[in-house]
Formats: structure tokens, sequence, C-alpha cells
């Protein structure tokens, strides 16, 4: 991965505005979203630390973090709602103006939707907020409903929808004014697997149109398939960022999965320990330099294995060692 591409040849001022959030870009000569020294704090609370965030061309990186790592602040920071202490925002290599942020799409987590109007009438009159004439207002409604499969229930009030197709119809409404940045908090909340491909394919859609997309999710899977580059914050400071494929690579930690249920006893705990039980086995953390056949070879000795394989840590483990919060959610 190439260095960070920083906003001090913008010449940026400070005026500025985890769930697990994903960042998916497409440009190749612009760097998008980027986020330079972020450091804020409430009172005597400091919740940022010069915090670096670069969105460099054609990547999809995450923005990880625990609860409470900064990361709700450092979007309200991004969208203007919040001026930080220091630091820099800039959008396409110059600072965020308020206009750049008002042509941003965002989608929260909480329905932002008006229960009783008509999907459609909503569509239309939510572009048509955004400065665009009423015939491209629902044109562009119009394909978003045939998109994400609502044409048939265009005439619903939302109140009526279930809740996969309300997160469709918030999707749409994040989406209609044709958003270069679109932001999306958990916007696989409530969709069954057919329902997170059929938006899958849309997001990607829209990447493949040369725009920016930002999503959070907790979703570990998800993200995991999806993201090529990521950065961990935790305590309001950065502690973990890089290609997905070279941190795993480059870790000293090793995993041995195995397709039986392991007992403790199995094993000496010098050699590996027990990572935790899955439906399919056993998934054993290997103590630094311990022999990977030596370990398999006492597990043989109590079961017999068919499936195996020494693996690189996952993304959940990579956080979990760079955060150092085994036990705490990440939303």
């Amino acid at each position: 991965m190439a260095g960070p591409i920083g906003c001090r040849s913008c010449g940026a001022g400070t005026e500025s505005p985890a769930h697990w959030v994903l960042i998916i870009v497409r440009s190749v000569t612009n760097s998008g979203l980027t986020l330079k020294g972020i450091t804020h704090a409430f009172g005597e609370r400091r919740v940022l630390e010069e915090v670096d965030f670069d969105v460099p061309a054609g990547r999809v990186v995450g923005l990880l973090g625990p609860n409470g790592a900064g990361k709700s602040t450092l979007m309200r920071i991004t969208f203007g709602v919040i001026r930080p202490d220091r630091g820099e925002v800039c959008w396409r290599g110059r600072p965020a103006s308020p206009s750049d942020r008002r042509s941003w799409g965002y989608m929260p987590q909480e329905r932002g939707l008006y229960m009783d109007m008509r999907v459609r009438d909503q569509l239309v009159w939510l572009a048509r907020l955004r400065g665009i004439d009423e015939s491209a207002a629902r044109s562009r409604t119009d394909d978003l409903l045939e998109r994400l499969d609502l044409t048939q229930r265009s005439g619903d009030v939302v109140k009526e929808l279930s809740g996969g197709m309300a997160q469709r119809v918030q999707l749409a409404a994040a989406m209609v004014h044709r958003p270069d940045l679109l932001v999306l908090d958990e916007p696989f909340s409530g969709l069954d697997p057919s329902g997170i491909d059929f938006l899958m394919t849309v997001l990607a859609d829209h990447v493949r149109d040369g725009k920016y997309l930002v999503f959070s999710s907790h979703q570990l899977d998800l993200v995991e398939d999806i993201c090529e580059f990521i950065t961990v914050i935790d305590r309001g400071r950065v502690v973990l960022s890089g290609n997905l494929r070279d941190l795993r690579s480059s870790s000293t930690e090793r995993y041995l999965g195995v397709d039986v249920a392991v007992s403790a006893d199995w094993i000496p705990s010098s050699s590996a320990v027990i990572e935790r039980h899955t439906e399919g086995g056993t998934r054993l953390r290997l103590a630094p330099g311990a022999d990977a056949a030596g370990v398999l070879d006492c597990i043989r000795s109590h079961a017999s294995v068919t499936e195996f394989a020494v693996e690189r840590p996952s993304l959940a483990e990579l956080f979990r060692d760079a955060t150092n919060r085994p036990d705490e959610g990440l939303a």
C-alpha cells in the first residue's frame, strides 16, 4: 500500500465538519476523502488524537474500532457536525466545503424515513430537496425503485413495509441525488442473505460508476470478504493500518484449524491454546516457534482428523490483537 495521501498540499486550514466502516473508491487520480491529524476532546476527555485516514484510489478500506473508539466523532467531524480542535478534512485534494458535504449521501443506522409517506412520493420529494428538477427526480426515483426491486411497493407507505424492504428504501433515499460519496451505517441490518447479495450488487454498481462508498458494519464476515485495506482506531488513535492480506501474512501469529473438538489436555499449553470451538471443529493459536505438525500429531493421538489447515489470523483476530479488547463489542 502506498503511503497516505495527506492534505497538507491542499493548504487546508482547520475548518472541518465501528461498527465497522467500509470505504470503496474507484477514481484513479483523486484521493477522495482524506482526514489528516484529526484531534478532538470533549472537555477533559480526549476522544481523537492525531488520526490520519486516507481513501486511496481504487481500494476497499475498512475503518474499524470497538465501542467508544471515536469512530462516531470522526464521522461527525467528516460531515461538519463537529469542528475538530485540530486537523484537516479534504475532499479530492482540497478542503471539504459545505457544498461538498451537502452533495454527499448518508444512510443512518436508525430509520430516517417518513413512515406515513408513500415510497415513491418520498424519494421524489427528497430529490427535489437536493435541488433536482421534478422530471429528473421522478426519473431517478423510478430507476432506483427498479434496481432495488421496489417498483411494486412504490405506492405503499413506509410503515407497511417489512424491515428489509424499508432498508432498501432507506438506501434509495441516500442515493436518489446520485452522490459521489455515499456513507452507509449498517446497511445490511434486517436483510436476509439474498437481500444482502442483492444490495451488494447495487453498491458495486455505484462504485463502478467511479464514485465513493463508505459503509459501516459489525458483520465481520462481510467486511473480511470485501475489505482490501483496513484502518483500526482504538481509544482515539490509529492502532493498525494497511493491506489486509499483507497484515495477515506478516503477522507472527499462526492458527491451526482441525475438524474435531479438541480438549485442552490433549496438547501442551506451551505449544498451542484453544482459540475457540467452531461448528466444524476447533481453532488453536500456535505458540511462537511451535511445530504445527507436532501439535497436529498430539490431536491425532486422541481423534481422527480428516481436515486441517495452518492459517494466518483472521480480520477479527487482527482486530482483537490490535485493540487488546477481546471481550468488547465492535459497534
